[in-house]
Order: C-alpha cells, then sequence, then structure tokens
C-alpha cells in the first residue's frame, strides 16, 4: 500500500479509525460508472475487476490496491466500475476523511 506507507503513525491510526470494513460476494458491485459517490476504498483481501462502459475490462485489483479516488479528489462522477471477482475485503471512508487525511498524498504527484 504505497500510498498510505509515508503517513505518519498517528494519521494512519486516525485514518484505521474512519474506514469501515465490508466483506463483498463475486460479483458485487462496490463502485458504478456515472454514479455520484465520495467513498474512497482500499482492497484488503480478494481480487477485483474496473471497466468502463467504452473500453470494457481495464485492470485488475489486488489487496494493498486503492481506488474511488478520481471521485471524491475531483467532485466528479465515477469514472469507472469496480466489481468483485472473488470474495473480497475492502476498507472506505467517506469525502471527510479522505479530504483530511488522504487527498495531501495526491497533491505530492
Amino acid at each position: 500500500m504505497a500510498l498510505l506507507a509515508g503517513l505518519p503513525g498517528e494519521t494512519l491510526a486516525r485514518l484505521g479509525r474512519g474506514m469501515e470494513r465490508e466483506e463483498v460476494a463475486p460479483g458485487t458491485t462496490l463502485v458504478r460508472e456515472g454514479e455520484l459517490d465520495d467513498r474512497f476504498y482500499v482492497l484488503l483481501a480478494g481480487v477485483l475487476a474496473v471497466s468502463q462502459r467504452d473500453r470494457g475490462a481495464l485492470r485488475v485489483l489486488r489487496p494493498g490496491d486503492y481506488f474511488g479516488e478520481v471521485a471524491p479528489a475531483m467532485s466528479v462522477p465515477r469514472t469507472a466500475t469496480v466489481s468483485a471477482m472473488t470474495p473480497a475485503i475492502v476498507a472506505s471512508c467517506d469525502r471527510a476523511t479522505f479530504d483530511e487525511l488522504i487527498r495531501p498524498l495526491f497533491a505530492d504527484d
């Protein structure tokens, strides 16, 4: 989880408290392209597929990968659909937690 690796311990602890853990079944859609949603996700276990209507399958996400950062960072609808290929466990946070603790990590890019 390279994105979060540079965070100080206290920030990681606050992020952990602000995230919700969820188990998802295969075939479950976590985010849908075009929808308004502002949750940020980290994949803890399982395999997820990322696709777009116009481009089809784009990539596969594995534990440690994150997704859902574009919508809250840019205040736009979801740019892709992410679905579970296997049983999976994700952690997610709301827009306020994202803005406070995660958005600054993207500002450095």
